[in-house]
């Protein structure tokens, strides 16, 4: 790769947008594919982040405030450190638990763009349980494992439509060191020139959210590296960054 997590650290006005180009629509299985290859350099690692992620975004749920916090601004950009332990797994050196720290060394600006391009998915989620279950994501919940799988299926899909525009987001805020508002271009270009692609990726990874949640959330330990390697994936598939390391 020219540019990677090396030089996020790097000034927004000195990181020019990468230009995407078009895949086809069955490119995703090819994400999936070589994520599941990326995985395999590290899969207790991947799990390991994986876990940290979800305990940070569950353990503060029924706490006021501290729990949106969580849930909404310190696990997604924990989660991140997925993406890269992606890279470096892809590069050969395997992934490590420092990975989820990775993310808070980046500029401030970075990690607000990241935390604003998770809150456009929770606000879509949010809107869907309040229409379709009345209920409020806002406050602390003991009803929501409760949901019918129908509702939280709707839920989770309306987070993921919502969050396709902003897929790239991430790397172009921490890979590549832009700015809110060149990320959020970067990614939405990319998505207008692969919307089949993304939108079978979207339909593939809302099958294995809800595969992991049909097992009291323990298969979300697996799930979610397999998605954050794909999207990594994507990334490089659609700038033209070649493929990932193979075997």
């Amino acid at each position: 790769m020219n540019r990677d997590s090396d030089n996020a650290r790097g000034t927004a006005s000195e990181a020019p947008s990468r230009e995407s180009r078009r895949v086809p629509a069955l490119r995703a299985l090819a994400w999936y594919g070589e994520a599941m290859r990326i995985w395999k350099r590290g899969p207790a690692t991947f799990a390991a982040l994986a876990f940290i992620t979800l305990v940070i975004s569950i353990a503060f749920e029924p706490v006021p405030i501290l729990g949106f916090i969580a849930s909404n601004v310190i696990a997604p950009l924990v989660a991140t450190g997925m993406l890269y332990a992606s890279l470096a797994a892809d590069r050969g050196e395997g992934p490590r638990l420092k990975h989820a720290i990775a993310p808070f060394a980046a500029p401030a600006g970075a990690q607000a763009t990241v935390v604003v391009a998770g809150l456009v998915a929770f606000a879509a989620e949010a809107f869907s349980a309040w229409q379709l279950a009345d209920a409020n994501l806002l406050l602390p919940s003991r009803d929501a494992a409760s949901l019918p799988m129908g509702v939280i299926a709707a839920i989770y899909l309306a987070g993921i439509v919502a969050s396709l525009p902003l897929t790239f987001v991430p790397f172009a805020a921490l890979f590549d060191g832009e700015v809110l508002r060149r990320a959020f271009t970067t990614s939405a270009r990319a998505f207008a020139r692969n919307v089949p692609a993304l939108a079978l990726y979207a339909g593939i990874s809302l099958s294995l959210l809800l595969l992991g949640l049909a097992t009291m959330g323990v298969g979300l330990v697996l799930v979610l590296p397999w998605m954050a390697a794909a999207s990594y994936a994507a990334w490089k598939d659609i700038f033209g960054l070649g493929a990932p390391v193979q075997g």
